[in-house]
């Protein structure tokens, strides 16, 4: 990979999960495998050269991963402090040109999805690109950013919403057509029934869901 198109993947994985009664949420089983090791996992397929995981230190959840890139932990000065303070704390530790910022709690995502969110950031002229969803909305969990860009943003601003800090620096939106018989990129689990639904994809074939 040239110099100018490295990029580090910075994961957020230290929010509270009030919705799941303050479960560990990285460390939940999907298919057999951690939410944080799915998402970490897709982003070195993907080509990361690092993985960056805001939260907790928790190496044992990431043991499928050994060896394939480094993979860092650090957390925000205060834990629990929100996704803007823990992005910074997570991009403090970037010296890549492109930054890749994931939540932990994604286990569909793939190597194709983040190449083609890769390829939507134009190197020439976007400061990154963020997957929507089916309705349009921008997932700012999964979107790709150039490094310096985002840095200058952060650095003039006072919000706490990752709403705020992102719309300011104008990203390619990008949609990609949901796969027939595949699960959903953009399925994150923050409520009990969102675990149902992921178990279901992941221990069903695809064919037994409806196209």
């Amino acid at each position: 990979m040239a110099a100018e198109s490295r990029f580090a993947a910075v994961v957020l994985a230290g929010g509270r999960a009030r919705r799941l009664g303050g479960a560990d949420k990285p460390s939940i089983l999907i298919g057999g495998r951690s939410l944080l090791a799915s998402v970490a996992g897709a982003a070195t397929a993907a080509g990361a050269a690092r993985v960056i995981v805001v939260g907790p230190p928790r190496p044992r959840l990431l043991t499928g991963l050994a060896g394939r890139v480094p993979v860092e932990f650090t957390q925000e000065a205060q834990a629990g402090g929100g996704p803007v303070p823990a992005l910074r704390a997570g991009l403090d530790l970037v010296g890549e040109p492109w930054v890749l910022l994931l939540a932990a709690d994604l286990p569909f995502l793939s190597e194709p999805v983040l190449r083609a969110l890769r390829a939507a950031a134009d190197p020439a002229a976007a400061a990154g690109a963020v997957l929507v969803d089916s309705g349009g909305r921008p997932q700012w969990l999964t979107s790709f950013w150039r490094s310096a860009d985002l840095r200058a943003a952060l650095g003039r601003y006072d919000g706490t919403s990752l709403h705020g800090l992102f719309t300011a620096l104008d990203p390619v939106l990008t949609a990609l057509e949901p796969v027939p018989g595949d699960p959903p990129c953009l399925l994150d689990c923050d409520t009990p029934e969102d675990i149902v639904t992921a178990t279901n994809w992941a221990t069903h074939p695809p064919q037994s869901h409806p196209s």
